[in-house]
């Protein structure tokens, strides 16, 4: 059987946080205001793998109300939720995701992203995709206030 999940996340961008996207810390002034470390895409990622599974969402395993979250490092929750998949009886066949960010440009941080997510999940690089994208200068993206992710994962049974 093959099963797929979508997730989605988006946070405000604020001056003097880190910007972490992918498990990478990425240079900048300004970073992703979030509970936990902000990282859009580990959280996307997250979401689409717990969705396809059936077990819930991020905010389910690691609520933002509960403390010991709190600034926590995104790949955490990505080894976490690859465990929780494994032990549901599931492998995972594809991650694909991308980054909706103006600035700054992400193209020399891909491979790293793509091979941080891979190790995490311990599964093969080439079953993930990692791309980024710009609004043009639309909207709050475009403004440079904000930044979002979306992923889509498919599992098969073990």
């Amino acid at each position: 059987m093959i099963k797929t999940g979508i997730g989605y996340d988006v946070h405000q961008l604020v001056e003097g946080r880190r910007l972490v996207i992918g498990g990478i810390e990425i240079p900048a002034s300004f970073g992703s205001l979030g509970h936990s470390d902000g990282d859009v895409l580990l959280h996307a990622i997250v979401d689409a793998l717990l969705g396809a599974a059936a077990l819930g969402d991020i905010g389910t395993l690691f609520p933002s109300e509960d403390q010991q979250w709190k600034d926590a490092d995104s790949r955490l929750f990505l080894r976490t939720a690859g465990d929780k998949i494994r032990a549901a009886g599931f492998l995972i066949n594809s991650i694909d995701g991308i980054i909706v960010l103006q600035k700054p440009k992400l193209r020399d941080y891909i491979d790293t992203m793509r091979q941080v997510i891979a190790e995490e999940l311990v599964i093969d690089k080439n079953c993930v995709s990692v791309k980024a994208t710009t609004t043009d200068y639309l909207g709050y993206i475009g403004e440079g206030k904000g930044l979002a992710a979306q992923a889509v994962v498919t599992l098969a049974s073990i």
